[in-house]
């Protein structure tokens, strides 16, 4: 793509940055299909080519973007499913970013909807307030027709999820929670509590540091380190994101001070792929960059470290069919793809995937509360295509995805390391309680 900045403009680090990924695109458009946004609409401005036209032209522009591109850029849902399609390499996802820095740098949006931004990136980073506005949500649902669209699609989304686990968790500690690894220990690794999933679903780490502890690994919840930084990123708080990913970078190399760690867990794909990415993230830091770059190099997520181990799985089961509904963080971020499948497998499940398997469901980030009408029809769109594989039961390796589809299937959905975790021995998760056997 031809691009015509200026000498001046050159000097800028983002500008900069953006014209050497813009200057990659041929415009041949094999981007185009895989875009879930343009299956929905045919708009080519919803197509990752169209994007790049527009980011070229707010990048070259001054001022505040024209509303129309801030429309179609807010609309990209960041899935990734373009760059494993582009023939060219267009680093798309860092694109992207860039572009949704520049714009919220230049501030061109309604001080509400800034406010209603700021606020959101603010309370899903904190888990116990995260805890209590899902709890709410569930007793408000009879609000839902009377309430904006934006109001209605948030509170649908948290009202549809049961918040699992009533008992407060133990973790995150003022100092590192550790499970109890059969010794002598295998391994060390560090396991992000994160936010979201912390606050609604901390069950889920406990059930990976129970497989951990099984397999001889100590499980280490990292003291101090809540949100990666992916919220912020997405709605381009760049600053925000670095932040948080600084504080994230410490508490590694705190619990690594303690005893060398083997690798960095996460159980939610989002954070993985954000956790993978600090190296860029913080490459222009000085103080920074190389701390971010060694720390990315360890990071894992659950499926890929658990693949590794030799797990038992010795509970007996009933004859459940799982689909496997594979995050596009996971895929097309971080190329991952039968690992989550082949541990069911192993684990004596019958798993089989949609057959739109490369579709995005709409969960994004804050995409879902943000575009709720687009997030509406490509959750609706995923729901039906997995209804189509006659699951017992769904399975999936990140907190968003798990919570865009709880209100639209008639079967649990359930995090990969839960049913781990109950095929080697772990307790029956409890939407599944009707298969348990034993006293």
């Amino acid at each position: 793509m031809k691009t015509g900045f200026t000498s001046d403009r050159l000097t800028e680090p983002r500008v900069a940055a953006a014209n050497d990924i813009l200057r990659t695109c041929v415009h041949c458009g094999f981007c185009a299909p895989a875009c879930p946004t343009y299956q929905v609409t045919g708009d080519e401005r919803d197509s990752p080519r169209g994007r790049i036209w527009l980011i070229r032209d707010v990048m070259e522009g001054a001022g505040a973007p024209p509303d129309e591109a801030v429309f179609h850029l807010d609309r990209c849902l960041e899935c990734m499913a373009c760059m494993p399609a582009c023939p060219s390499g267009v680093d798309y996802g860092h694109l992207i970013a860039l572009a949704r820095e520049e714009i919220d740098a230049r501030g061109p949006r309604f001080w509400g909807r800034r406010l209603w931004r700021a606020g959101l990136a603010g309370a899903l980073a904190r888990p116990a307030l995260v805890r209590g506005l899902f709890a709410l949500a569930r007793g408000l649902r009879w609000l839902m027709p009377v309430l904006p669209a934006r109001l209605r699609g948030a509170l649908g989304l948290a009202g549809a999820w049961v918040v699992r686990d009533a008992r407060p968790h133990t973790y995150p500690a003022q100092g590192p929670a550790q499970s109890p690894a059969h010794s002598p220990a295998r391994a060390r690794v560090g396991v992000l509590a994160g936010c979201v999933q912390a606050g609604i679903a901390p069950g889920i780490n406990a059930a990976l540091i129970r497989l951990l502890g099984r397999a001889g690994v100590e499980g280490v919840v990292l003291a101090g380190a809540t949100c990666c930084g992916a919220l912020d990123k997405h709605l381009g708080r760049g600053e925000a994101a670095r932040t948080r990913a600084r504080a994230v970078i410490g508490a590694i190399e705190q619990a690594d001070a303690a005893g060398p760690l083997d690798a960095v867990i996460q159980t939610a794909s989002g954070c993985g792929t954000m956790m993978k990415d600090y190296g860029h993230l913080l490459e222009s830091d000085p103080e920074w960059a190389a701390r971010a770059k060694a720390v990315a190099a360890g990071v894992r997520d659950s499926s890929e470290y658990l693949t590794g181990l030799e797990l038992s799985f010795g509970a007996q089961l009933p004859p459940l069919t799982v689909v496997w509904q594979a995050p596009c963080s996971a895929t097309n971020a971080q190329g991952l793809g039968p690992e989550a499948p082949a541990l069911l497998t192993r684990a004596g499940f019958t798993v089989t995937e949609p057959a739109d398997s490369g579709r995005c469901c709409g969960s994004a980030g804050v995409y879902n509360i943000l575009e709720s009408e687009m997030a509406e029809t490509l959750g609706r769109l995923k729901a039906e295509a997995i209804d189509r594989a006659g699951p017992d039961v769904v399975a999936s390796g990140n907190i968003g995805c798990m919570v865009q589809l709880a209100g639209r299937l008639s079967v649990p959905t359930l995090h990969l390391v839960e049913l781990l975790d109950w095929a080697a021995g772990g307790p029956v998760p409890e939407s599944l309680k009707r298969y348990e056997t034993g006293p």
